[in-house]
């Protein structure tokens, strides 16, 4: 009698789970999605990115490529069009170019002590390609509620370059004399983005972050890159 009664409760348990697992993949199938932000996912995946600098910078071009980690911590919360969760990550990229006009010199207005006159004299700057590695390690995502294939999202971020040479390029000087930059730059940064899910726990990720570079004044001088603008492609995977 205990076992008939144990496998009839085994029955039982079994109906009533069946439909709440057909309901859950068809949420999965039908909903990939809400589906997968519905479990507060790991999600992960590589990505590419290139962008250029706007304003006086608009004659540089950056590319970089990396990996980004991310956690959905919260529920949904607020109300109407800001209902959504929260989320951190992070990313690494191990290859980040920057791609500036090569060298050049300009004429320039220079004072003689011994003669005290004035004269023509050339300045020489820098430029070129410089390659560094970027870490973003705080980033703070909004998930705003999804749709059945499409979750939008924005963000702010902080992150640090570092560069084989000097960047930005600025006027060239001999090691210890003011004019350098700093192989060291800071990016705070913000933008929106969406997943686009092509099948469950698998999405299509595009982004658009507007980023500002800047030393923060570890070198002599601090032009930065006041605004520049990169565009993201990426392959997300979500997971418990």
């Amino acid at each position: 009698m205990k076992i008939r009664s144990l496998l009839l409760a085994l029955a039982v348990l079994a109906a009533a789970a069946i439909p709440a697992f057909a309901q859950s993949t068809a949420l999965a199938t039908d909903a990939p999605a809400a589906a997968a932000l519905a479990r507060l996912p790991w999600e992960y995946g590589p990505f590419f990115q290139g962008g250029t600098g706007i304003g006086d910078r608009a004659s540089y071009k950056f590319t970089a490529a990396g990996f980004r980690l991310g956690k959905v911590i919260t529920g949904q919360h607020l109300g109407s069009i800001f209902r959504g969760q929260f989320e951190v990550a992070g990313e690494v990229m191990p290859y980040w170019q920057a791609f500036t006009p090569a060298p050049y010199s300009v004429l320039a207005e220079c004072y003689d002590p011994t003669s005290k006159l004035n004269y023509s004299c050339p300045i020489y700057y820098g430029g070129g390609t410089f390659t560094g590695v970027s870490l973003t390690p705080v980033i703070f995502r909004w998930d705003f509620k999804p749709g059945r294939r499409i979750a939008p999202w924005f963000q702010a971020a902080g992150g640090l370059i570092y560069t084989t040479h000097k960047f930005p390029p600025d006027y060239l000087v001999q090691p210890g004399q003011p004019g350098g930059t700093s192989v060291w730059n800071f990016s705070p940064q913000g933008g929106i983005g969406i997943h686009y899910f092509i099948r469950p726990g698998r999405a299509i990720t595009l982004s658009a972050n507007g980023v500002h570079i800047s030393s923060a004044s570890l070198g002599d001088k601090n032009p930065g890159v006041n605004a520049s603008v990169s565009f993201q492609i990426g392959y997300t995977f979500f997971g418990k």
